[in-house]
């Protein structure tokens, strides 16, 4: 199939590109950077989703919005850009799938303000494009990580009282990989073909937990 996958340069977007690849897929990456992948079955545009022109693409069957910065203009990136991408590719008669790569804190108010807003945000938008697609036949999801390792949270691993302090605030005492993240956006865009306008949360345990004390 035809995929798009933005922000496709490093941690989860990479990981969600690569896998694609390794099962046969087309996949047209979007990123401000450029990509490390290389692979014939892998197009990379090098476009900011904000405020650059995004490229003509047509026929894309999975729609796959993971791009999105936790600092700096967070809402016209996370939120805008978003929209952007999703008005452009989404809605066309190929779409199959649409998946927004959202965050757990779209549902706790965890993190930073701005960045928690934003990603409530897409959660909310997922909602209104999941009606829309539905003309299609096509489903339309977001997929709400907790903690992941990757590049965004080396400070955090690199520091073992404060990622110990993290591990602790799950049920699992654990974060997960990107490698199972990809795996997560693979089922909920190819082989999902019931569930629709749902937020899946994968996040070990941390908003479930709680304490009780009498």
């Amino acid at each position: 199939m035809k995929v798009i996958v933005t922000g496709t340069t490093r941690g989860i977007g990479k990981s969600i590109a690569e896998l694609f690849l390794k099962r046969g897929h087309q996949v047209i990456g979007i990123d401000v950077l450029g990509s490390s992948i290389v692979h014939p079955s892998y197009t990379h545009h090098q476009a900011d989703i904000a405020l650059d022109s995004l490229p003509d693409i047509d026929g894309a069957e999975i729609l796959i919005n993971n791009a999105g910065i936790q600092e700096g203009n967070v809402i016209d990136v996370n939120l805008k850009g978003t929209i952007r991408v999703s008005e452009k590719y989404a809605l066309s008669p190929s779409i199959r799938s649409v998946l927004f790569i959202a965050s757990a804190s779209a549902s706790t108010g965890a993190e930073f303000p701005e960045y928690a807003a934003s990603k409530g945000g897409v959660v909310s938008y997922m909602k209104n494009l999941a009606g829309r697609v539905a003309a299609f036949g096509a489903t339309c999801n977001a997929l709400s990580p907790g903690g992941v390792n990757n590049e965004l949270n080396a400070h955090i691993l690199q520091d073992k009282k404060l990622y110990e302090a993290v591990l602790n605030e799950t049920m699992l005492h654990a974060w997960a990989e990107t490698e199972e993240i990809a795996e997560w956006a693979y089922f909920l865009t190819v082989i999902n073909r019931s569930m629709t306008a749902q937020d899946v949360l994968v996040d070990n345990g941390e908003a479930a937990k709680s304490n009780f004390i009498w």
